[in-house]
């Protein structure tokens, strides 16, 4: 996922943030990335959303975009407790299959495992390269 990329594809859980951030005129996920503190108060304040939510959005789009990751993929890894670069950096590939596995197993989603070997790899490996190029 690139930064200007629209904000879509969002949990049904996160209906009332997506509303309030597009009223805001926050559109693309490089703007929900780019969001301070006092920001997200704000928006949290001024409508239905909460400010945890639109801190766990903001985490997806650091991920997502920061890593070229679908939302849903970033949302996998955040859930699975690997919520920022330098965590999936400092991870092995076995250890992101077995934490998003049993995330998934957890969640009882009844589908194949989405992370494997070599995806695990190629996320770590951009996690690399992205604290190298910070």
């Amino acid at each position: 996922m690139k930064p200007e990329d629209p904000l879509q594809d969002l949990p049904q859980g996160l209906r009332d943030e997506l509303k309030q951030l597009l009223a805001s005129g926050i559109t693309t996920w490089g703007q929900l990335q780019s969001l301070n503190e006092l920001q997200i108060s704000r928006l949290a304040a001024s409508g239905r959303a909460s400010a945890r939510n639109l801190r766990r959005l903001q985490g997806m789009a650091d991920l997502a975009c920061g890593l070229d990751l679908a939302p849903q993929d970033a949302a996998l890894l955040m859930h699975a407790g690997l919520a920022t670069v330098p965590a999936i950096a400092g991870s092995s590939p076995q250890e992101l299959v077995t934490r998003t596995g049993r995330l998934e197993r957890q969640l009882r989603s009844g589908r194949p495992p989405v992370v494997d070997l070599a995806l695990a790899r190629r996320w770590i490996l951009r996690a690399k390269e992205r604290q190298n190029t910070n």
